[in-house]
């Protein structure tokens, strides 16, 4: 978070979008825990950022699905999470550019909500192992 909060000044009113997912890793590089129990990524981020518009997205996916999403077979789908709704509609617009009608984007509200799709990583080593390594994404029917 130091790089972050260094960073601060020039990000500050910015939108911030964040794919990533804190997790320790086993021997075989998969997540067994979250970093951030109780808590998400998304949260600490804002936290130390708090003059930025922070979102968090697409991290439940395979990069190459998140630039791609029509490779699969079935709709990834992309969740948002962040305190500020223009923000959220702001990455919405992003994802339909890269591909995305808005049935494939769910807006889950505040940036709390990042702590259910950060979890999804928690799934990744056994689908890995299932599956092997290629892309997937987390798809909520409905």
């Amino acid at each position: 978070m130091g790089v972050l909060r260094g960073l601060a000044p020039h990000l500050a009113g910015k939108v911030l979008v964040d794919v990533a997912n804190a997790v320790e890793t086993d021997a075989q590089g998969f997540a067994p825990a979250s970093l951030h129990p109780g808590g998400s990524l998304a949260e600490e981020i804002q936290r130390a950022l708090p003059a930025v518009r922070v979102v968090k997205t697409l991290n439940t996916m395979h990069a190459s699905v998140m630039a791609a999403p029509r490779t699969l077979a079935t709709p990834p789908s992309a969740f948002l999470s962040g305190d500020d709704a223009g923000a959220r509609r702001t990455v919405a617009a992003l994802l339909a550019d890269l591909g995305r009608p808005p049935e494939w984007i769910v807006d889950l509200g505040d940036v709390r909500t990042a702590r259910a799709p950060e979890a999804f990583l928690l799934l990744v080593g056994s689908l890995v192992r299932a599956w092997g390594p290629v892309p997937f994404a987390m798809s909520v029917a409905r």
